[in-house]
């Protein structure tokens, strides 16, 4: 039996079938995310947020010319496993009382 959602019958994750291993089908998921498509859609709404530079200082306008240099080599260890990112910016919220407080996703 299928099961339900809303009225609506639930899809099987694409590129999965019974008989391939979860490290396949995220593998297939990754490469989903990956996909050029899903990357050009995922920049251009960070150029329409006005997304602010990571700890590295590069900005949006830098980004499009150090993507086309470096991003094959950034998929590749994305792919395997190996990618180690930089240290995320830590942002404070001032609150109204004068003190701060960091966003609930910082740690």
């Amino acid at each position: 039996m299928q099961p339900r959602m809303a009225g609506k019958r639930a899809e099987p994750v694409a590129g999965t079938s019974q008989g391939e291993t979860r490290a396949a089908s995220d593998v297939g998921l990754l490469e989903q995310v990956l996909s050029r498509n899903n990357l050009i859609a995922a920049l251009k709404r960070v150029k329409a947020n006005g997304g602010a530079p990571g700890i590295d200082g590069m900005t949006t306008g830098e980004l499009d010319a150090y993507l086309k240099t470096h991003w094959p080599g950034i998929k590749e260890t994305l792919l395997a496993g190996t990618y180690q990112p930089q240290p995320v910016r830590r942002v404070e919220i001032p609150k109204p009382n004068g003190g701060k407080r960091l966003p609930p996703h910082s740690a």
